[in-house]
């Protein structure tokens, strides 16, 4: 099968990472007889620095008519200025409203030898394996924002809207993901002082009740939320959350895992016509641009996230599961790039990562194989 996929590598680490990405997605075209198209366009800095616009319209265009769209990352320091008319994470949040991607897929599943990587207890990692669900077109990140100067005071206003409607279809998306886990969605907030979250908590408590009765639901404060994500992490199943707090607990829970490097994410919207919904598919972390060209970015988030387009958007379950079996394998085995390698083994650069599973992967699609 031919699929078309458009590639925004971004900024710093993105353009690596993707590369790895890209790597791994042909030996999986290869293996199975897929034929991976790629089309490369601009996105953030990069963009900015050549057409002035972080997302420009060519890019939408070619977003749209790709079966899937894989991303990078957006962001440094030479575009820092909070201040700018014109900013990089513009890029990224506009691709998600034009496409409709209104929720956001970050699976935590941390890898059992790479538990000596993560600042917690190895116990508590025991087991863990949740999703969380992220509201991702609305919210703050979306709503008017101003700033006023004065003789004697600065203000700044940030608006948080959210709609009935909005919230609905978030909370479907995670409930019908419990349904095909373990059967359990907790729905983060904060009811007990802003209104948008005691809509929320509204919203949540009529869709789960009537649509969804046979899932065991609970709500958390995000507060509470973000200790237990770090005192109970194997009691969550699915989590569906806003916008800014999806953001946050997201990042908190990549100590899981050891990395924030090794953590995929999909960005979907409605499906097209009964068909498969079209997705953004990007690794957690940002652009690092501390060691962006140095070859040693970990490409296990952005290869992960090849997986989830696969599943999600393409139709190829056995595809995905190959590429996760080849990336544990590669745990496994001892290749990892610097920030895991004290937890994992010898230290190998990006390349060395994404060519591993890359070898890997034939060996779940051709049985035939022997990967030694």
């Amino acid at each position: 099968m031919r699929f078309t996929i458009a590639c925004l590598p971004g900024d710093g680490i993105g353009p690596e990472v993707v590369g790895a990405a890209k790597l791994v997605l042909d030996a999986v075209g290869g293996a199975a007889g897929h034929d991976f198209v790629y089309q490369d366009a601009l996105i953030g800095g990069a963009s900015v620095d050549a057409t002035g616009d972080p997302l420009p319209d060519e890019t939408v265009r070619l977003c749209r008519r790709a079966d899937a769209v894989l991303l990078g990352a957006v962001g440094g320091p030479r575009w820092d200025d909070p201040r700018a008319r014109v900013r990089p994470e513009q890029g990224l949040l506009a691709i998600r409203r034009e496409l409709g991607l209104f929720a956001n897929l970050r699976p935590v599943a941390p890898h059992p030898r790479l538990a000596s990587a993560s600042p917690l207890k190895a116990e508590l990692l025991r087991d863990v394996d949740f999703v969380v669900v992220r509201e991702l077109t609305g919210g703050i990140y979306f709503g008017d924002k101003s700033r006023t100067e004065t003789a004697t005071d600065d203000v700044a206003t940030d608006l948080c809207i959210y709609s009935a409607s909005e919230i609905e279809r978030v909370t479907r998306v995670a409930c019908r993901l419990a349904e095909s886990r373990r059967g359990k969605l907790t729905s983060v907030d904060k009811a007990n002082v802003l209104e948008t979250s005691r809509l929320w908590r509204e919203v949540v408590t009529r869709v789960t009740r009537d649509e969804f009765p046979h899932l065991e639901v609970e709500h958390l404060l995000v507060d509470a939320c973000a200790m237990h994500l770090v005192m109970r992490p194997a009691t969550f199943d699915v989590i569906v959350t806003e916008n800014m707090f999806g953001d946050i607990l997201t990042d908190e829970a990549s100590v899981l895992a050891g990395s924030i490097g090794v953590l995929p994410s999909a960005s979907v919207g409605e499906s097209r016509g009964g068909n498969l919904p079209k997705g953004l598919y990007e690794p957690i972390h940002g652009s690092a641009p501390t060691i962006a060209g140095k070859g040693i970015a970990n490409p296990i988030g952005a290869i992960l996230s090849g997986a989830m387009m696969l599943r999600i958007s393409l139709g190829l379950d056995a595809e995905a599961r190959a590429i996760e079996r080849a990336v544990a394998e590669t745990i496994d085995s001892g290749v990892a790039t610097p920030d895991l390698a004290g937890g994992s083994g010898r230290q190998a650069s990006t390349t060395d990562v994404a060519e591993s599973v890359a070898q890997r992967v034939g060996a779940f699609l051709l049985p035939e194989r022997v990967i030694v």
